[in-house]
């Protein structure tokens, strides 16, 4: 059993030593209850419970602390993939709800997987999600002063690998901030989170860096081909330079090997092989 799991990225990491000391201990127990989670549950399972728990904390960019966009609006988005039956869900720019990633959960049953917008609420509403406003008062001060930087920059995500030797990956943000309404992450989509028997990846960064380089799919696929988890992930990452790509990436393979990595500092991570090591 392994789980990883990351919070984003974020540019305060080397000043403000308060927040980076909240960061790694909400890190170090979401990551322990995650592990705890595991011992009982699939992978599929325990990745949407972890990612839960890390919507749950404003700390992170994803669910209630989420970042307002241009308009003045939280939309979230969340994917899940389960790398047993590779099938992925997941739902895009939906406001007013707690945990994103439970609803692509509950979407893993249906023929339409992937969800955005209204139809996306709508079907949340019709399962029994309830309404929920998810700013912060810190969030509303950022927008007002229209911030280019945020303590909570970027997404969450998990990769878990259960006892039955399954993977899957979930991810889940609160977009960048003052984006047009409308912009699609990375974070619903296979170059953002993707998993299947060989291995899964969650990514953060800037999600059109993501998607142009198909980081999560690309690491898997090249994992499927072969390579080692740490050479697919190099390889996928190194691919970004010529345009200075931002990304970071969590991963586990079937066999065992776990690996992070990022072009840019400083993605926050926290992973539970029997012992836990968070992020310096």
């Amino acid at each position: 059993m392994k789980l990883i799991i990351h919070g984003g990225f974020f540019s305060e990491s080397q000043t403000n030593q308060e927040v980076k000391q909240a960061k790694q201990n909400a890190l170090r127990e979401i990551v322990q209850a995650g592990y705890k989670y595991l011992e009982t549950h699939n992978a599929l399972e325990t990745a949407v419970y972890t990612v839960s728990l890390l919507e749950d904390c404003d700390l992170f960019n994803a669910g209630t602390g989420s970042q307002i966009q241009s308009d003045g609006k939280i939309r979230l988005s969340a994917s899940l993939m389960d790398g047993k039956t590779q099938r992925f869900s997941g739902v895009i720019n939906i406001e007013d709800v707690k945990n994103p990633i439970c609803i692509a959960e509950k979407l893993m049953a249906y023929d339409d997987r992937v969800l955005s917008g209204k139809g996306a609420l709508d079907f949340a509403r019709e399962n029994g999600v309830k309404y929920h406003n998810p700013e912060i008062p810190q969030r509303r001060k950022e927008y007002e002063k229209k911030l280019s930087d945020s303590i909570r920059l970027g997404t969450v995500g998990c990769v878990a690998l259960d006892v039955y030797g399954d993977i899957a990956a979930a991810t889940s943000t609160g977009g960048k901030g003052f984006e047009i309404p409308g912009r699609v992450s990375d974070s619903a989509t296979a170059a953002g989170n993707y998993a299947n028997a060989h291995a899964g990846v969650s990514c953060t960064g800037v999600g059109e860096d993501i998607v142009s380089g198909a980081i999560a799919t690309k690491i898997v696929t090249r994992v499927s081909d072969g390579f080692s988890l740490h050479s697919a992930s190099d390889k996928t990452l190194d691919e970004l330079k010529p345009y200075n790509g931002f990304a970071g990436i969590i991963a586990i393979a079937a066999n065992g090997d776990i690996y992070h990595d990022d072009t840019h500092p400083y993605m926050v991570w926290a992973l539970h092989d029997g012992e836990v090591e968070v992020f310096e």
